[in-house]
């Protein structure tokens, strides 16, 4: 029988960080309501939640970085909206973002978490930033988009998990 290791949402020791973006704070704001929510409600205590606000999307990644080099939090959640406008603006800065918030996961062996909506339209950016946690996948007959802030915080409770199980470090 192979050894499995799976990570389970349950309340994880440390602390929490997460990245918010304020452009778009209609949006941000619930996302970040949600995840912080999705957090103390799985015993995360408030003051174990940390919050950085950037000015925009493009620099999540930044504060990131020094939240994880600084190896005080256990996840870092990253939370953002861009909606596609007239240009190509949108697809740079998502490109750039989701590499480098994967780089630093990967660089400091830290669940990084990718929470920037890349939207079409606003509807669909209001869409994911709704109350309720989604479904996972879109192959269930229930599927909803649900609030990608909730996704990431579940995530990134099961992320700690896992990675406290795993052999190494």
């Amino acid at each position: 029988m192979p050894n499995i290791f799976q990570g389970n949402i349950a309340a994880a020791e440390g602390r929490f960080a997460v990245v918010v973006s304020r452009f778009n704070e209609s949006i941000t704001s619930r996302l970040l309501d949600g995840a912080v929510r999705t957090l103390t409600e799985n015993g995360v205590a408030d003051e174990r939640i940390d919050v950085a606000w950037t000015p925009g999307a493009f620099e999540i990644p930044t504060v990131a970085n020094r939240l994880a080099a600084g190896g005080r939090y256990a996840a870092v959640i990253c939370l953002g909206a861009v909606v596609k406008g007239e240009t190509t603006h949108d697809q740079h800065i998502n490109r750039a973002v989701s590499a480098a918030l994967c780089e630093l996961g990967v660089h400091y062996g830290l669940p990084v978490l990718f929470g920037l909506l890349t939207c079409n339209t606003l509807e669909q950016a209001i869409a994911r930033s709704g109350g309720q946690s989604s479904t996972t996948g879109k192959d269930q007959s229930d599927a909803r988009v649900g609030n990608k802030g909730v996704d990431c915080a579940l995530a990134a409770l099961e992320m700690v998990d896992l990675m406290s199980k795993l052999p190494g470090r």
